[in-house]
């Protein structure tokens, strides 16, 4: 069987996504890009992105085109096909492709001539039309919540955000100013380096030397509001991809690096190998990891509903059914790391989702739980942070909608607690 081209693999993770509630970060992990090259692989995942962030206005260009949505496999190939017309895609090079995807399939090959005729009225309307939709909107099952708790304004620029996308942002093991040069990008106030056109990631200078490691501005916070010290001993509580744990790794501290996935912790060993930088991996449960700590880092798991910006793949695999228990799991695994803490140590709890259930409300009921537990407020006094973002607890609240003329943030909650 011939390798996948880029645009076909793109519409495989369509398929996974919107068809098997696939997250794309799970399909990637588990290879479905691997028979592609390098520049493959990032066009795939590029096209499929798009795809993802422009699905409400391909659906509207098309249903004037479709007397009836055609099966899932199909409309995906014309979604694809769609946006990346709109967005400037050769005409002839799209719709030859995608009905030769379609002819491909053994069950939709009869709908070739319907992809044909429907990608072409497209070519011809589409991109005009594009240009005057509105700007896609988040699920009700996420909308409601969010503009309840922040209003109607700000998710509005929240959807922005996410439609726009996210530049690549690194933080660098050494000197940023040099990294920015180095890779031709620009240091944001908090000392991450932002590239607005990236490219292929592992193509860019220092990627081989281990220079640097891709971590969203926002991302890259929690771990220098926790100052881990040399010598400390440090607990990363949920570590995988791992970028919080090279960033604590390379400030000298004796940093274990915590995970209940045996994959993904793969991960964070290969990029600690690829910096040069150490730690103790642990694969185990967090509800029943012991030991001492003098600080923690506990990035809970949670809706990751900060992130769409850059996975937009996560308002269609998911349906909001599990934060509820995600709640649950977040105050328990906060219990168990301040039970790890030694006498006046520290714990930053984090979590990169929008809802305040997820973060606020977390840090007051922990701090009823938990007398003589408190939030340090001075952490947050470091460069680039706006004082405003300083929640009522003490917390730090991240926003897609901060930094507009930068290209956003992800959207995050972290708290220095002190036991």
């Amino acid at each position: 069987m011939p390798d996948p081209s880029p645009r076909a693999a793109a519409a495989h993770l369509l398929d996974q996504i919107m068809g098997e509630q696939r997250q794309m970060s799970d399909l990637l992990a588990t290879g479905a890009l691997d028979r592609l090259d390098a520049p493959g692989r990032a066009r795939a995942q590029r096209l499929a992105t798009q795809t993802l962030r422009g699905i409400e206005r391909a659906d509207r260009i098309l249903a004037k085109h479709l007397r009836k949505p055609p099966p899932l496999t199909v409309m995906n190939i014309l979604r694809l096909g769609t946006v990346e017309l709109c967005l400037g895609g050769d005409a002839h090079g799209v719709v030859n492709e995608c009905v030769t995807m379609t002819a491909s399939h053994k069950r939709f090959a009869k709908l070739k001539g319907l992809v044909n005729a429907v990608l072409r009225k497209a070519a011809a309307d589409g991109p005009a039309e594009w240009a005057i939709l509105r700007v896609p909107h988040l699920p009700k099952w996420l909308r409601a919540p969010l503009s309840d708790a922040y209003g109607a304004k700000a998710v509005a620029g929240f959807e922005a955000a996410h439609f726009a996308g996210a530049p690549l942002d690194l933080t660098a093991k050494g000197d940023p100013a040099k990294l920015a040069e180095l890779v031709g990008g620009t240091v944001l106030p908090t000392g991450s380096v932002r590239i607005m056109e990236a490219g292929q990631v592992s193509a860019l200078p220092g990627y081989d030397a281990g220079d640097w490691w891709v971590q969203d501005a926002a991302a890259a916070i929690p771990a220098k509001l926790l100052k881990a010290a040399p010598g400390e001993a440090v607990l990363d509580m949920c570590a995988a991809p791992g970028g919080k744990t090279l960033q604590l790794a390379a400030t000298g501290a004796d940093v274990t690096a915590l995970d209940i996935s045996d994959a993904r912790m793969a991960r964070v060993r290969e990029n600690l190998g690829r910096t040069g930088l150490g730690a103790h991996l642990v694969s185990g449960d967090a509800l029943t990891h012991e030991g001492s700590y003098d600080a923690i880092l506990l990035d809970a798991p949670c809706s990751a509903t900060g992130t769409i910006r850059r996975h937009p793949d996560l308002p269609h695999a998911r349906d909001g059914s599990e934060i509820g228990d995600l709640i649950a799991l977040q105050a328990a695994m906060l219990d168990r790391a301040l039970s790890l803490l030694k006498p006046g140590g520290r714990l930053l709890y984090c979590t990169c989702s929008l809802l305040p259930d997820e973060g606020e409300c977390q840090v007051d009921e922990a701090l009823v739980r938990h007398p003589g537990l408190t939030v340090d407020r001075g952490a947050l006094d470091m460069p680039g942070l706006d004082p405003a973002w300083i929640t009522a607890e003490g917390g730090l609240r991240l926003r897609p909608d901060y930094w507009p003329e930068r290209g956003g943030m992800d959207g995050f909650y972290m708290a220095l607690l002190r036991s």
